[in-house]
């Protein structure tokens, strides 16, 4: 191997071990079950809060869908029918 591949792992190992033993870089309290915890209420609250911006971008979705069939029913209604031509 050349040297610089060797220093490249070398800092690759260093990196992973760091991270690997590092308090931070352990499970949290909500991994570990504990559900009563500032970080799972808040966790709690930001999955609730990303799903209400999904439903009401679904919810503003299909009402645009329903104002343009709506839309389109008018339409059709106004146009006066015409005989076929023959």
């Amino acid at each position: 191997m050349k040297p610089r591949m060797t220093r490249l792992w070398g800092w690759l190992v260093m990196s992973l071990l760091g991270v690997a033993g590092a308090p931070s870089g352990w499970a949290c309290a909500t991994c570990f079950g504990r559900s009563d915890s500032g970080l799972a209420e808040g966790m709690n609250m930001g999955i609730l809060f990303l799903l209400g911006v999904i439903l009401s971008v679904l919810a503003t979705l299909a009402g645009f869908f329903v104002f343009l069939a709506r839309r389109a029913a008018a339409v059709r209604a106004a146009i006066p029918e015409s005989p076929p031509s023959v």
